[in-house]
C-alpha cells in the first residue's frame, strides 16, 4: 500500500514492530491518533517515554518497580516468610492475577539452559541465596514452567539450599509439562498454587 504521507507511514510501521500488530491493526491505531486531540496524544507519548525512562528493577525480587524497591516487596500485609521464585515479570502478573498467592516473589529473569548458553551465574540466584540468609523465610515455591530447563533450575537451586532449614515446593502438577506459566489460565494456576507440594531433589 502507497500512503500520501510518509509521517503516516512511519507511524505505522512502528506501531507494526510491536508484537501482535499487524499493519491493519497498526493503520487503526495510527488512524486513530490522527483523529484525537493533541493533548490526549500528548499524555499518550508522555506515559510511554515516561515508562521507559523511569521503571526500574526492584532493589530485592528485580520485579519492575517505580521505587528502589517494589510495593509488592514494601506491602507490609504480605507473607516474608515465604517467596515463590518465578522466571519472568510475566509469571508474577499471572500469579498475581490469581488472587491466591500473599507472598513475596524472586524473579530470577530466566532458567539454566545449557543450550541457550544460560548458567546459574546469568540468573539472579545469588541475590535470591542472600534474600533467603538475610530474612526468616520459611518456604521457597519453585513457579518455574514445567519444562526440562525449568526441572534443571529448581533442581540446581534446591541443592545450594538443601542444608537450610527451609521447606522447597512446587506447583502442583495442574500446569501442565512443558507448558508455560503465563500461559495457564488463572483457575488452574490459583489451584496450582494452592495445592503446592514438597519438592524432592533425591
Amino acid at each position: 500500500m502507497e500512503f500520501s504521507s510518509k509521517l503516516l507511514e512511519k507511524t505505522i510501521d512502528v506501531f507494526a514492530s510491536l508484537p501482535g500488530i499487524g499493519r491493519k491493526s497498526a493503520l487503526r491505531l495510527a488512524l486513530h491518533l490522527l483523529k484525537i486531540d493533541t493533548d490526549s496524544v500528548q499524555e499518550f507519548t508522555t506515559a510511554i517515554t515516561n515508562m521507559k525512562t523511569h521503571i526500574r528493577s526492584c532493589q530485592r525480587c528485580h520485579n519492575i518497580s517505580d521505587n528502589p524497591v517494589c510495593h509488592i516487596c514494601e506491602d507490609a500485609r504480605r507473607d516474608k516468610s515465604l517467596i515463590c521464585v518465578v522466571e519472568n515479570i510475566k509469571d508474577v502478573m499471572a500469579i498475581e492475577s490469581t488472587a491466591q498467592y500473599k507472598g513475596l516473589y524472586h524473579i530470577l529473569g530466566g532458567i539454566i539452559s545449557p543450550i541457550e548458553g544460560v548458567g546459574p551465574s546469568d540468573l539472579t540466584i545469588d541475590s535470591l541465596l542472600q534474600r533467603i540468609q538475610e530474612q526468616e523465610v520459611k518456604e521457597i515455591i519453585m513457579a518455574i514452567s514445567p519444562t526440562i530447563e525449568g526441572d534443571t533450575t529448581i533442581f540446581y537451586i534446591s541443592k545450594k539450599i538443601k542444608n537450610l532449614p527451609i521447606k522447597v515446593s512446587t506447583l502442583a502438577r495442574g500446569i501442565s509439562f512443558g507448558g508455560e506459566l503465563q500461559y495457564a489460565d488463572e483457575l488452574t494456576l490459583g489451584r496450582s498454587i494452592v495445592t503446592r507440594i514438597p519438592y524432592k531433589s533425591e
